[in-house]
C-alpha cells in the first residue's frame, strides 16, 4: 500500500518534500553523521530545490548522488546533475567531494561500472527521490525495457525519450534506502499515478525500499 499525500498545488508538494527532506537529514545525521540522499531528475522536483537553497541545514554532512543521468558533456544544461547544482548545489555549503554525478559523458557502459563501484560502498541511501513520467518512467527505467536485475546501476541504450543514452541505478539500488519520495505533479502525470496506486507493473512498482514509500502529488496528479 503506498502512503499517498495531496496537496492542492505543486507548489504545496514541494514545500512538503522539502520538510520531509530536511527531517530525514536531521534525523540521519543525529543517527549516524551524515545524511545520503539520491536526487531525480526532470522538471518536477527543481521547485524542491530550489527551496532547499533556502534553507538552513547542517549541508557539511549532506552526501549527494543521483538516480540517473543523460549521457552529455559534463556541463551540458540538460544534465539531472547540472540542473540540481543550478537550481540547488551551488547555492549550499555542501563540500564539493560530497557530490557523486554519474560520470555519463563516458559512455553507458563505463560509467554505469563506475558508478555501480562507488555506491556500493555507500549503500544504504538515507533518501532517494523519484519521479514518475507521463509513461510510468522512473529514473530511467523505462516501462517494457529489460535489465539485469541483480545489478545496482545500468546502463541504457534506447530510451524512448531523448537522449537515448543514460545511465540509471536499478530497482535494486533504488531500493537499498531508509525512505524513498516520490514526486508527481500536473494533469499529464494522473494516468501514471493511477496505474501506480493500483499496483500495475511498472519499474517503480519494482522498487522494495528498506523503510516507507511515500508519493506526494498534487490534485491534478491525483485527480
Amino acid at each position: 500500500m503506498i502512503d499517498l499525500q495531496i496537496s492542492a498545488t505543486p507548489e504545496q508538494v514541494a514545500e512538503a518534500a522539502v520538510r520531509q527532506v530536511l527531517a530525514a537529514a536531521a534525523q540521519a545525521i543525529a543517527e549516524r553523521g551524515r545524511f545520503r540522499v539520491a536526487l531525480a531528475g526532470g522538471q518536477t522536483p527543481l521547485a524542491t530545490y530550489r527551496r532547499l537553497a533556502e534553507q538552513a541545514a547542517d549541508w557539511t554532512c549532506w552526501e549527494i548522488f543521483f538516480g540517473d543521468e543523460r549521457c552529455l558533456p559534463p556541463e551540458h544544461p540538460e544534465r539531472n546533475s547540472q540542473a540540481a547544482q543550478r537550481a540547488w548545489l551551488d547555492h549550499v555549503p555542501i563540500p564539493p567531494h560530497h557530490i557523486h554525478p554519474i560520470p555519463a559523458e563516458l559512455g553507458p557502459e563505463t560509467a554505469a561500472a563506475r558508478y555501480a563501484e562507488l555506491i556500493r560502498d555507500h549503500l544504504p541511501f538515507d533518501l532517494v527521490l523519484l519521479g514518475l513520467g507521463e509513461d510510468g518512467h522512473t529514473a530511467s527505467l523505462f516501462p517494457g525495457h529489460t535489465y539485469e536485475e541483480s545489478a545496482l546501476v545500468i546502463p541504457v541504450r534506447a530510451a524512448p525519450k531523448p537522449p537515448p543514452a543514460r545511465v540509471s541505478l536499478t530497482p535494486r539500488a533504488l531500493g537499498k534506502s531508509r525512505s524513498i519520495l516520490i514526486l508527481v505533479t500536473g494533469r499529464d502525470k494522473r494516468e501514471a499515478l493511477a496505474r501506480l496506486r493500483a499496483g500495475a507493473d511498472l519499474p517503480i512498482t519494482r522498487i522494495k525500499p528498506w523503510g516507507e514509500m511515500r508519493v506526494l502529488a498534487d490534485t491534478e496528479a491525483a485527480g
